[in-house]
């Protein structure tokens, strides 16, 4: 994405592509008041995004033009420099900058399924999570419990563990756990968080395979293709195919991953088909035809009908 430096506010400008909203990514950001990773306001959203050893604080809001807007905090100025290129490559990514929307909105326009979320979310990218651990992490935290506790097992999880910066108001920006840190756990100290002592397990064990380098990121995409990258991630104890779906679709980018047995995703479909049951697996694999190659968009937008 072509960038650009406002010298009159020494702000980044990112361009961003067609079918691009960031009304509705904020929209989707802001779903939970128990966030700690960032911070939604004044149309903005706010977030310590950790380069190397800096922990800048990154505030992200859109211009007239559809611009991005970008104003780097925390950072002494002669290491502005340094950080620009990986702070942007980190909001492209988050935001999937890079995928050209325009033939999974010529799909949805024909599926009765997706054809209303596809006008009504229109510019919704899916938001992910481009860190391999945080985006396990989240996934192993959300395992059985509903999202409001999940949120609050997030919390707990990043504000013992993880780091923070300060803004000029002394507010703390805090940044996800690291693999290392986590790996360096027992269980005893995760348990008091009112984690259970098998997702504490799951958790460390995952931290210590990522801290070591047998499973990462690079690997992931290196497979080629989300059944592979599925058989490798649910060889770890803990993750089971949802949460292997999950982060092929927050972290990798997959296009075709696909969380059939998502709960959330039964229920959007039910609501759109106005039943009184939810949809069977086999009835998602008949209604999710013509979704092929996109079917973790397809599925980001029916879990957009609950929120």
């Amino acid at each position: 994405m072509p960038v650009r430096m406002d010298r009159d506010h020494d702000d980044l400008l990112l361009d961003t592509p067609r079918h691009f909203s960031f009304d509705q990514i904020h929209g989707y950001l802001s779903r939970s008041s128990n966030e700690c990773l960032f911070r939604t306001a004044g149309g903005s959203v706010t977030r310590c995004i950790p380069v190397e050893k800096e922990k800048p604080i990154v505030t992200i809001g859109s211009e007239e033009d559809g611009r991005l807007r970008i104003r780097i905090d925390g950072v002494d100025s002669s290491r502005l420099p340094a950080v620009r290129g990986p702070l942007v490559r980190y909001i492209a990514e988050w935001f999937d900058l890079d995928t050209d929307l325009s033939p999974f909105y010529d799909m949805a326009s024909r599926d009765p399924l997706l054809r209303d979320p596809a006008e009504r979310y229109s510019g919704l990218r899916l938001v992910g999570v481009p860190d391999l651990f945080e985006a396990i992490g989240w996934a192993i935290l959300g395992q059985q419990i509903n999202l409001t506790f999940a949120y609050t097992l997030k919390r707990r999880l990043v504000e013992s563990f993880g780091q923070h910066a300060a803004d000029a108001d002394g507010a703390r920006h805090w940044i996800f756990p690291t693999a290392e840190r986590i790996a360096g756990l027992r269980t005893e100290d995760l348990t008091p968080l009112q984690m259970t002592v098998k997702k504490a397990e799951y958790l460390i064990e995952t931290a210590a395979l990522i801290a070591n380098g047998s499973l990462t990121k690079d690997r992931l995409l290196e497979a080629g293709n989300v059944a592979e990258a599925e058989r490798i991630l649910t060889a770890v104890r803990g993750i089971g195919p949802w949460t292997a779906h999950y982060v092929a679709m927050r972290c990798l980018r997959y296009p075709s991953a696909f969380p059939i047995a998502d709960v959330g995703l039964h229920l959007a479909i039910q609501r759109l088909l106005g039943t009184d049951r939810k949809p069977t697996i086999a009835e998602i694999k008949r209604l999710s035809s013509s979704w092929s190659g996109w079917e973790s968009y397809a599925t980001f937008y029916l879990w957009k009908v609950l929120y």
